[in-house]
């Protein structure tokens, strides 16, 4: 089987592999983004984008514009996911792909950004996709008009709460803690001013059970003080993990899942949301994307 050599295979079509796509598609490097299952990874799901500089249309748009753009230059863009990756620098990166094909390169910049941490109480996998959600800006919808709950207390459980509040009848945030210190002071302004949510400080959910006797698919959740909450939908934002499973068990990563940099062997380099260390924000994804891109540049044009 004749395999076509890439000069730099990208894992991931989040803002940091579409930014290393650019800049390897650029300098004429054989450029191939594998984008896993959807375009724009997590920044897809983003309905109103304010922080990313000099954008104000959504996280898709953004998403489609920079794979637009990285096409332009020559890059290639197959919606796939790795399931392993293996060989080297000298003979090449064999990375096979869940639709069965295998894709290598002389280089591979690790983007494939991270997921939403699953909440591990009794019901949370039970009602999954039946009333408990990951996904505010994909589900919100069936919500409208209804009563909700957010569990979280970071800028992506505030957001998914001001995007729930122009849907729902109601929204309570549920946070362990007594303020929302890890979000941005202008989420937390928004958040007070809106009249349809309610925050729950110093709260914590124990289980997930369905309403007793009811046809409309009502929850009942119930927090760690044993109060009972009717609810028709519960949408969890609890934080990240990097998506780096198909990684072999000998490479090291943080507790969340994330890469180091100085960790990985010659010709592999990381970017965006598996990086250790960042923020987990577009813009910083973009610039690791760019330095990503830029160093694979460098280390192939050493080989030459």
């Amino acid at each position: 089987m004749n395999i076509t050599m890439y000069d730099v295979v990208i894992l991931g079509s989040g803002p940091a592999g579409l930014t290393a796509a650019l800049y390897a598609a650029r300098a004429n490097k054989k450029t191939l983004v594998l984008g896993g299952d959807r375009l724009g990874g997590q920044m897809a799901g983003i309905a109103k984008l304010e922080n990313y500089p000099g954008w104000a249309g959504s996280g898709m748009e953004l998403a489609e514009f920079m794979k637009s753009q990285c096409e332009t230059f020559g890059a290639s863009v197959i919606f796939t996911s790795a399931k392993t990756i293996s060989g080297d620098a000298d003979s090449g990166f064999n990375i096979l792909c869940d639709d069965g094909n295998r894709y290598v390169g002389k280089t591979v910049i690790i983007a494939t950004g991270a997921s939403p941490r699953k909440l591990e109480i009794d019901g949370a996998r039970e009602f999954m996709g039946r009333g408990v959600s990951y996904c505010a800006t994909c589900d919100g919808f069936f919500y409208s008009y209804k009563d909700v709950i957010v569990m979280g207390g970071g800028n992506s459980a505030l957001n998914d709460a001001l995007y729930l509040a122009d849907l729902a009848k109601s929204v309570k945030i549920i946070y362990r803690k007594g303020a929302f210190t890890r979000a941005e002071a202008v989420l937390r302004e928004r958040v007070a001013q809106r009249e349809n949510i309610e925050c729950l400080f110093n709260t914590d959910l124990a289980k997930i059970a369905a309403k007793p006797d009811s046809d409309s698919g009502q929850l009942i959740v119930t927090t760690t003080d044993g109060t009972e909450i009717v609810t028709d939908g519960l949408f969890v934002a609890i934080g990240h993990e990097a998506n780096t499973d198909y990684l072999s068990e000998d490479v090291p990563r943080d507790n969340m899942g994330r890469l180091a940099p100085s960790d990985m062997p010659a010709g592999i380099f990381v970017a965006g949301d598996v990086h250790s260390n960042i923020k987990m924000q577009i813009a910083t994804a973009v610039g690791t994307g760019c330095e990503a891109g830029m160093n694979a540049i460098a280390f192939l044009n050493s080989q030459n």
